[in-house]
């Protein structure tokens, strides 16, 4: 097996193999920091943000750093690119030349930079159409692999009795998505990569929404598929309280509707405003009690006091700095095996 050269888009488009494979290579690099400098030395992984980020553009600079390489920031801004509305260069000319310098790539791009559902999707997978080196999602409308990785390998951490690292620690725990009001009117990508890669490892998920808040229909089924064929099983509810009886993981966080953009505009004062009426959902002390002492997991940033109350963020049984931290690792043991010469064990 090689993962040299390969996309990261979503994680459904790796093998459970190869996901193990990043996975144990992230907690090698997590115990031995600095052991691995000479992986990217001297080369250069371009970071494109279409949407500006706290960990994603800290944690891929780190990331880099610590590979002997070197990350570039890049913005839409700051190229001349053909749009609908201007000319400029075309995606297959920018993944061309970009392929000439850089040994990677990654793209940032959600809500407001988008008219309409699935077009970062699309972006992203154009680039990967032409370009001659890896690409990788640093999270877009529709998923956010790395971070997936890094939920996943957080989550395991917490569950394997002990300490240590076991994978099957995380199979038949039960994995709650539930949605969050608050101020912030957010795509649906991390939700989904930890739908996707919670069902890959054997978890069983269940999503709680109020009614209208319902996610992409192709997710929720390739989420059945992963639960069939992992022995898991997925449910839906639109009960506040329901999900939480017998979560081993609760995953509370705002996404928007799917009448987010109308007319290729984001309504985003819009989704805030409706998803502020729904005052009763909150991750809170009184529903994590209905758990099998879950732990409370968040991809950051959080909107306290609306997706989950400081009690439960700040608490001993929130992993949310954890996750942060294997952002690091995950993107690693990523760049490591796709853009280095590093080999799966």
């Amino acid at each position: 097996m090689t993962l040299k050269g390969r996309d990261l888009v979503t994680t459904q488009d790796w093998s459970h193999e190869e996901l193990l494979a990043a996975l144990d290579l992230a907690v090698k690099m997590k115990g031995d920091r600095y052991g691995y400098t000479n992986v990217l030395k001297d080369r250069t992984f371009f970071m494109f943000f279409y949407n500006p980020s706290v960990r994603t553009r800290q944690s891929f600079e780190c990331a880099a750093t610590e590979l002997g390489g070197h990350a570039q920031f890049l913005e839409p801004k700051s190229m001349r690119l053909k749009t609908a509305t201007t000319a400029g260069e075309t995606i297959e000319d920018a993944a061309r030349v970009m392929s000439r310098y850089a040994c990677g790539l990654g793209i940032r791009i959600l809500e407001d930079k988008v008219s309409a559902y699935g077009e970062g999707e699309e972006l992203i997978r154009e680039y990967a159409q032409w370009a001659e080196i890896p690409v990788v999602s640093m999270a877009h409308d529709k998923f956010h692999p790395c971070q997936g990785l890094a939920d996943i390998m957080g989550w395991i951490e917490w569950l394997t009795p002990g300490g240590g690292f076991d994978p099957a620690a995380v199979k038949g725990k039960k994995l709650l998505v539930t949605w969050g009001h608050g101020a912030l009117a957010r795509s649906l990508c991390s939700i989904q990569e930890a739908m996707l890669i919670g069902s890959r490892f054997g978890m069983d998920v269940t999503v709680a929404a109020p009614e209208g808040y319902d996610l992409d229909g192709e997710i929720i089924k390739w989420t059945h598929e992963n639960c069939k064929a992992n022995g898991a099983t997925l449910a839906t509810t639109n009960d506040v309280e329901a999900g939480y009886k017998g979560a081993h993981v609760v995953y509370s966080r705002n996404w928007m509707s799917p009448r987010a953009y109308i007319d290729g505009e984001f309504q985003k004062q819009q989704e805030i405003e409706k998803a502020l009426k729904h005052t009763d959902w909150i991750c809170d002390a009184p529903k994590m009690a209905l758990t099998e002492d879950a732990i409370f997991t968040h991809p950051m940033p959080i909107d306290r006091g609306h997706e989950v109350t400081d009690d439960v963020a700040s608490g001993e049984r929130s992993c949310i700095y954890d996750v942060a931290e294997n952002r690091l690792h995950a993107q690693k043991a990523v760049m490591a095996l796709t853009m280095g010469e590093v080999k799966p064990e």
